[in-house]
């Protein structure tokens, strides 16, 4: 198992346990697009590293490479001068160059092969937060929609309930209102037909007045007669009822 998948499976573990926990599905959006982030950055730095050690070990066979190249004019020099012993020196020389120059050509190929990897996995994890990193924002704008619709038909349903009390009260109150109209349009009904009579209106009434008046002298004088004829006959005066 590589790397990559080593630290895949160890962020994808820590996430799975913080959405069975999390109380905010944003939060742990976030906190795995960094985590994805930062394993993109390590992927880099290992690109950079690789590189990095390439390039000293190209520049490690150049210079061994110009080592060869000056043992084995050395030894040329060594057999034109007659010197076949020296010229045998230059030439070991030569092949410990040669030698260790294989070597890093081995390692600069296994360094290429590594950073044609890196460069893959980097292009597919750049790839992969980028795509993340879109659904991220849908879905936090999808989360934070659904929460609000939730707000909104808690609210709403309060509401209702709340109005469904004060159209109630409104119901009685029209209610009453209807049976006062009711009552007060039955009473100037009656009033026109005159079925209702307003008996404080004879205190003011002149001809109800001078009525009474008459009435009650007329009952004087009849009762100032008969009491002359009780008194003429000897007889003794009594009450009457208009006493």
């Amino acid at each position: 198992m590589g790397l990559l998948s080593r630290m895949s499976m160890l962020i994808q573990a820590k996430i799975q346990k913080l959405l069975e926990g999390a109380e905010n599905p944003s939060e742990t959006l976030e906190y795995s697009y960094e985590k994805q982030r930062e394993m993109l950055q390590k992927v880099k730095q290992g690109v950079v590293e690789v590189v990095t050690s390439k390039r000293r070990l190209e520049l490690q066979a150049n210079k061994i490479q110009q080592d060869a190249k000056k043992a084995e004019e050395q030894a040329r020099q060594a057999i034109a001068a007659g010197r076949e012993d020296l010229a045998r020196m230059a030439l070991q020389r030569k092949q410990v160059a040669l030698a260790q120059l294989n070597d890093l050509d081995i390692q600069i190929a296994d360094l290429e092969k590594e950073q044609e990897k890196l460069t893959l996995a980097e292009s597919r994890l750049q790839a992969k937060v980028s795509t993340f990193r879109t659904r991220k924002e849908v879905a936090k704008a999808q989360y934070s929609a659904a929460e609000a619709s939730v707000r909104i038909n808690e609210a709403v349903t309060g509401l209702s309930e709340e109005m469904a009390n004060v159209d109630l009260a409104l119901e009685r109150v029209e209610d009453k209102t209807e049976r006062m109209k009711a009552r007060a349009e039955a009473i100037d009904e009656l009033a026109e037909v005159g079925l209702l009579e307003d008996f404080s209106s004879h205190k003011n009434d002149p001809l109800a007045t001078e009525l009474a008046k008459l009435s009650a002298g007329q009952n004087v004088e009849a009762e100032l007669e008969d009491m002359k004829r009780q008194l003429g006959s000897g007889q003794r005066p009594q009450l009457g009822a208009g006493s």
